[in-house]
């Protein structure tokens, strides 16, 4: 993913929502409470972490100490002994993460002292911009966990200094930070994408694919598809850790799927989705968008969101929709002529529209969408540009579409220059789509001599468009035309 490629635009609840459901998240919600629990008496070794005489307190001030059941006195005592220590692990996660989020401060790292940190406050006093920040630590501790292979195998590669020996296990630290960030990266993207179902669920064999796979090869080889399944099992045990901070709604991989190894392989190219579905699904929540969002944006990424461009001028709306789906943009636009009078938006989408820079055509492709869902009271704004060279075309467009009369008739000057401005938009906007075949194919055809009179127009584009025209039309003879009147225009430009 290319820092400087505008990434489609994601819907996101307003900030008072998103700390809503980021103070109802199990991790952040248990940190916050042990945070209120610690008290003179709390202790923590050399890492900040609980000392371990403290978990099981710890465990039941979250109220993660419920009894298990099972058949036969022995098996009981085993259950309730493990569920004592899942609790007393998920109280010490807890804690990490009421360390780094600020929820709790060392006080005395020799005598091992907490109180509540500065940013306790701000969970029950602070903006909703504060509470997410808390959250959006809460985030990095976690996927920095999820990042991290099981404490027990840490353990038995520490050497006697207590130092992790990374050689004598597999396992790459930055190799590992960079797969998730990758898996997650893309996971956003099959998000926001327009083409794909809203709310749609990602199975893992999919999101694992995208990270494996290149896009350029259709048939993945069997070595492929085995790393496919390894990277959807390190999938499955991180978006166990990933979900109780809220990034996402997660399904785990059906365990009657798992071969002796622990590892489930799926047949991509034979099984249904209901198929893929059992080897686990992952859906990112709102909280989950905006905080991979706000991971990407840091990262130096153009992650928009819908609303972005609402305070800012036209100029900015219509270069930044330019990249924005069909609905997406539709959405901008309508937050964007919300705020403003009708005809003041109208006059001023129309002055961005001008230019004869290469971003121009498209430009005016996207100020006429706008002006589509302006309301009559744009009227005027539209008739005072009728004897534009640049924008009385759309101008007339508009008025027509609107049952408007009184519309002077354009000159054949003028319609050609529309032509070439809207072929060249289409260039800018779909590169060599279906659609602009067929609009090629239709301009030929209709229009006797089209060539002749094309290579005259006055446009910036002019041989751009002829050079596209000879390029995309299906008949040899037409595509002959126009490449000929494609090099006539630029001699006419000078080059």
């Amino acid at each position: 993913m290319s820092d400087s490629t505008p990434l489609p635009p994601v819907r996101l609840p307003s900030d008072a929502e998103l700390a809503r459901d980021a103070l109802a998240t199990p991790l952040l919600s248990r940190a916050a409470r042990l945070a209120r629990w610690a008290g003179p008496d709390t202790r923590v070794d050399s890492g900040g972490g609980l000392v371990e005489e403290q978990l099981p307190a710890a465990a039941e001030a979250l109220g993660l100490t419920g009894q298990a059941t099972a058949a036969g006195e022995d098996a009981a005592t085993a259950a309730a002994t493990e569920a004592a220590e899942e609790a007393q692990a998920d109280a010490a996660e807890a804690w990490r993460v009421a360390v780094d989020t600020g929820l709790v401060e060392i006080l005395d790292e020799e005598e091992g002292t907490v109180g509540a940190g500065g940013n306790l406050a701000l969970l029950t006093s602070g903006s909703p911009a504060d509470v997410l920040q808390v959250w959006l630590d809460a985030l990095d501790a976690a996927i920095a966990d999820a990042s991290v292979p099981d404490l027990d195998d840490l353990l038995d590669v520490m050497d006697e200094g207590g130092e992790i020996d990374f050689s004598s296990l597999d396992w790459d630290p930055e190799a590992e930070a960079e797969f998730l960030e990758g898996a997650l990266a893309n996971l956003y993207l099959l998000t926001v994408d327009e083409r794909a179902p809203e709310g749609a669920p990602v199975p893992l064999p999919a999101l694992a694919a995208s990270v494996i796979v290149p896009p350029d090869v259709a048939h993945p080889t069997d070595e492929m598809m085995e790393e496919v399944s390894t990277a959807m099992m390190r999938l499955d045990d991180q978006f166990r850790i990933l979900e109780p901070v809220g990034l996402a709604d997660f399904r785990p991989v059906d365990e009657s799927l798992l071969t002796e190894e622990g590892q489930a392989a799926p047949q991509a190219a034979d099984d249904t989705l209901e198929d893929l579905e059992r080897y686990g699904v992952v859906r990112l929540t709102p909280l989950g968008l905006y905080g991979l969002r706000a991971r990407l944006l840091d990262a130096g990424h153009d992650a928009p969101a819908v609303g972005d461009l609402a305070d800012k001028g036209a100029d900015a709306l219509l270069d930044g929709t330019a990249h924005y789906g069909p609905a997406a943009a539709r959405s901008e636009i309508e937050l964007w002529l919300a705020r403003r009078q009708p005809l003041s938006a109208a006059r001023e989408l129309l002055a961005a529209a001008r230019g004869g820079d290469a971003g121009a055509p498209l430009r005016r492709l996207h100020c006429q969408q706008a002006l589509s869902l302006a309301g009559a009271e744009a009227e005027p704004a539209l008739r005072e540009v009728l004897d534009d060279p640049e924008l009385g075309g759309l101008a007339r467009v508009w008025l027509a579409e609107r049952g408007a009369t009184g519309i002077p008739a354009p000159s054949q000057e003028l319609v050609f220059w529309l032509t070439v401005d809207t072929v060249a938009a289409q260039l800018a906007a779909e590169g060599n789509s279906e659609e602009l075949v067929a609009l090629v194919e239709g301009l030929a055809a209709q229009h006797s001599g089209f060539f002749d009179t094309a290579w005259r127009v006055d446009h910036p584009a002019t041989a751009e468009v002829l050079e596209a025209m000879g390029r995309l039309h299906p008949d040899k003879k037409v595509a002959k035309e126009a490449r000929k009147a494609a090099y006539k225009a630029r001699s006419q430009q000078g080059g």
